[in-house]
């Protein structure tokens, strides 16, 4: 009797899938079968990957600048907004609050007219709520603490309007309580910086002073409204309506899911596609390995009626066979998770030198947040790809496996 616990149905099933080289037919499936659980697994990694890339530039960029949550006067600016910040610092949960002044208006150099949304700032109080200064210099950013009609604009925008640092550049704004027919006032500002965020912010936000911005607004002392940063993103909704509920100005409250929650709802709607798309891809890779194990059963049958005489069980046959689709399974798991770990590290580096070598844009900073493809590599993502991979092809085993048991040696032989 021959002993079919341990290694044996491995040994059985490392030679039954090494000797399928005999079939030239065969191993061409199961080369095919290979290859497509590797791209399978190699694809899900990459789109995973550009997926964690966007939502960590979504963080780390995109809400960078724009805030976790605002209240915005609605008829009369607010005069007393130190008390409204203290009392929005003093609820759990807020990291820090400050003030600004949002006008929206026209930027004009010669024939060029952009439209823009100034926003007036304190800069040792806006640092504590926005992290806009990472995204220009030193001197762009301290130009804000100066009580002039200083501007910081986007690159993108700078580029529109032909202008660079250093030049005036005039600003149309509505006359205060005029009808859209009654033409526009005319203030002129001194660009001293530019910042580079790397998207539709670049194009349509500009800072200035908070002084400043409140005298084109003819806010007097007042301002537009008060900011906050929360500690957890995610409790912004909540932080801003108990903070707004407890004011008596009128205000408009808002927070980051209104403006751009839908983009956090759209990566997180592609991941679980991605998943759902590329679990069948899988799986329809996994058909060439059970078309493989078919054809390779009916290759053998000699030899499984050999080892059903010599006192192999069904069960020993069975093993054997799973362990074949399972190692070819395995294969073009580690393939493909090599493959897909490699090219998501270097992702964004590969895109943008395609880029350059075909001279198109795949994300055009006008329509998408970003204007680069990022890609944040993951190793559980990796791991839990590789494992589902395997797994589905590891049941793609079962069918052939357990037709090759049930071969009656008497009949084959």
């Amino acid at each position: 009797m021959l002993n079919t616990k341990g290694p044996l149905a491995l040994q059985i099933g490392w030679r039954f899938l090494r000797a399928r080289n005999n079939n030239r037919f065969v191993s061409f499936i199961s080369l095919s079968s290979v290859v497509g659980v590797a791209l399978g697994v190699t694809v899900l990694i990459l789109v995973l990957s550009a997926m964690n890339g966007f939502e960590r530039e979504l963080k780390d960029r995109l809400l960078a600048v724009v805030p976790h949550a605002e209240m915005t006067a609605i008829d009369t600016p607010i005069i007393d907004w130190p008390a409204m910040v203290q009392s929005a610092e003093a609820e759990p949960g807020v990291a820090a609050a400050a003030p600004f002044v949002l006008i929206e208006g026209m930027l004009q150099k010669g024939d060029t007219m952009k439209p823009v949304a100034l926003r007036g700032v304190l800069p040792k109080w806006e640092k504590d709520v926005s992290d806009a200064h990472r995204f220009m210099s030193d001197s762009a950013w301290n130009s804000l603490t100066d009580n002039q009609p200083n501007l910081v604009l986007g690159k993108a925008l700078a580029n529109q309007l032909g202008v660079e640092v250093g030049d005036r550049i005039s600003l149309l704004l509505p006359r205060a309580g005029a009808g859209p027919l009654a033409g526009y006032r005319t203030r002129h500002l001194t660009i001293t910086g530019l910042f580079d965020l790397g998207g539709e912010i670049d194009r349509t936000v500009a800072f200035t002073n908070l002084a400043a911005a409140a005298e084109l607004a003819g806010m007097g002392d007042g301002v537009s409204g008060v900011r906050i940063r929360a500690d957890n993103l995610f409790e912004a909704p909540q932080l801003i309506r108990n903070i707004g509920f407890a004011q008596q100005h009128p205000l408009y409250l808002t927070d980051w899911t209104r403006t751009q929650g839908h983009l956090y709802s759209d990566i997180q709607l592609i991941r679980t596609l991605t998943y759902l798309v590329l679990v069948l891809v899988v799986a329809v890779a996994s058909f060439n390995i059970i078309c493989s194990l078919v054809m390779s059963v009916r290759d053998k049958q000699a030899e499984i009626a050999i080892l059903r005489t010599m006192g192999m069980g069904r069960r020993g046959i069975l093993q054997s066979f799973m362990v074949q689709g399972a190692l070819t399974g395995l294969l073009g798991c580690l393939i493909g998770a090599a493959l897909g770990a490699i090219l998501a590290w270097k992702l964004s580096d590969l895109m943008a030198a395609l880029e350059r070598l075909f001279g198109i844009r795949f994300l055009s900073g006008d329509i998408y947040f970003i204007d680069f493809l990022p890609s944040e590599l993951h190793w559980q993502d990796v791991a839990s790809v590789s494992l589902l991979a395997f797994a589905v092809t590891l049941v793609a085993t079962w069918y052939p496996a357990w037709q090759a048991s049930r071969l009656q040696p008497a009949q084959v032989l």
